[in-house]
């Protein structure tokens, strides 16, 4: 029996990784892209995304397509069961992250609340 990841990255979200690494034409080891969750936003918790070329020891690292994603152990318990995707429409391109945890989110998608 194969144990769902607790976090996911889809194809869509690692190709748009590597296409920004590269643009960044940096000889240093690439960075990863870190997803955190922090108090704040319209719904009281938002999603955060930024290249970070260090990992923290207790980090969670999901490796795709030659990317690297890592999450902090606080934000994966938040995270749990979700998958980072990269969303480009009409309206815009963003990266959104679709979470079976939150119980409701904003219309911008980078706020979400939990179940009561």
């Amino acid at each position: 029996m194969t144990q769902q990841p607790r976090f996911s990255v889809s194809d869509a979200a690692a190709r748009r990784i590597a296409e920004i690494i590269a643009a960044r034409k940096e000889d240093s080891t690439p960075p990863a892209l870190r997803v955190a969750v922090s108090a704040g936003g319209c719904n009281g918790f938002q999603y955060e995304f930024r290249l970070d070329p260090e990992t923290a020891p207790d980090d969670i690292t999901i490796e795709k397509n030659g990317i690297r994603v890592v999450v902090d152990p606080g934000s994966l318990d938040l995270l749990e069961g979700s998958e980072l995707d990269y969303i480009d429409k009409l309206m815009g391109a963003h990266f959104a992250v679709k979470n079976p945890n939150a119980a409701s989110s904003c219309g911008c998608g980078t706020s979400f609340s939990l179940a009561g």
